[in-house]
């Protein structure tokens, strides 16, 4: 196969994509169920950015996740495993059989994401701040391969308390790695307290540029705006890495859960589950409707 000598980015399908979204969301609550607790929270936030991702910027093949061409995904933040299972769960890499044996013994969906377990799950993630620095090695390896494959990493807002992920930052940019696009996850909420609260991030977008990269921000729950920011992040050839910096909603589509103080770790009843797809669908039809209004 003969290399693209530029990416050509297809049109994106919206409605397409908000019922790819939608079912990521539903997948993840239903493995939530499955244990009864997990970081549900994060996977029903982030699911707009997965969606955007492997359905309209990634190159990959369902049936053969090792394909020498393929993009590459890393989860830096190996506690939203929940999230990435989800995805690939709709992108055919993993049967939706797996999800009713999520965080068993001997599963392939550990409830930490771990590579030797997962089909397209590249890397074990978990120990926050070596994601980035994995993906700079990974997208330096590529360049000297003459390889188009791109590198997307996503990580979150509390790992830029981390100084290896900075010093990744600045790794990427010296090389000039405009293969490697990195995600920020910001829904302003770590374990102990609000990320902000912990050590404020802000201005998050300049000190990504201030250390050499393109850096985009945008609504991480406005799938036209993640398509948009995917498209230039794809479409720059500079010689710079790319940020794309996502404010996210945790809990998003499910008023029960957006409404919770604290939705780090979630806890939820064995009644609440069918109250939370319930919610779910209404607000998928809610949403698919009014769009449907306004194009009409």
């Amino acid at each position: 196969m003969q290399p693209a000598t530029h990416r050509v980015i297809a049109p994106a399908d919206i409605p397409a994509l908000r019922r790819r979204a939608y079912r990521i969301r539903r997948h993840a609550l239903l493995m939530g169920e499955v244990q009864g607790q997990g970081y549900v929270g994060q996977a029903l936030g982030i699911a707009d950015v997965l969606a955007v991702a492997y359905f309209h910027a990634m190159n990959l093949r369902a049936d053969d996740p090792e394909w020498e061409e393929r993009d590459r995904f890393l989860l830096s933040i190996g506690h939203y495993a929940i999230a990435l299972y989800a995805a690939l769960i709709e992108a055919g890499v993993i049967s939706e059989s797996e999800i009713e044996n999520y965080g068993s013994d001997d599963s392939m969906l550990p409830m930490s994401g771990m590579a030797a377990y997962t089909p397209g799950m590249e890397i074990t993630g978990g120990s926050l701040g070596h994601g980035l620095g994995i993906g700079v090695g990974m997208a330096l390896g590529l360049k000297r391969k003459q390889s188009h494959s791109r590198i997307f990493n996503l990580l979150s807002d509390g790992e830029l308390n981390e100084g290896s992920t900075w010093e990744a930052a600045a790794s990427a940019a010296h090389w000039k790695l405009d293969n490697l696009v990195a995600i920020v996850d910001v829904n302003d909420q770590q374990a102990d307290d609000k990320s902000s609260s912990v050590l404020d991030y802000e201005p998050i977008a300049d000190k990504w540029r201030a250390f050499g990269w393109t850096a985009l921000r945008v609504n991480g729950n406005d799938i036209a705006a993640l398509v948009e920011a995917f498209d230039s992040a794809l479409e720059s050839a500079d010689g710079k890495p790319c940020v794309i910096i996502c404010d996210t909603l945790m809990g998003r589509g499910v008023p029960l859960l957006e409404d919770r103080d604290k939705t780090h770790f979630i806890r939820v009843d064995e009644d609440e589950w069918r109250i939370a797809l319930k919610q779910l669908d209404d607000t998928y039809a809610h949403s698919s409707h009014a769009a449907g209004s306004e194009h009409s």
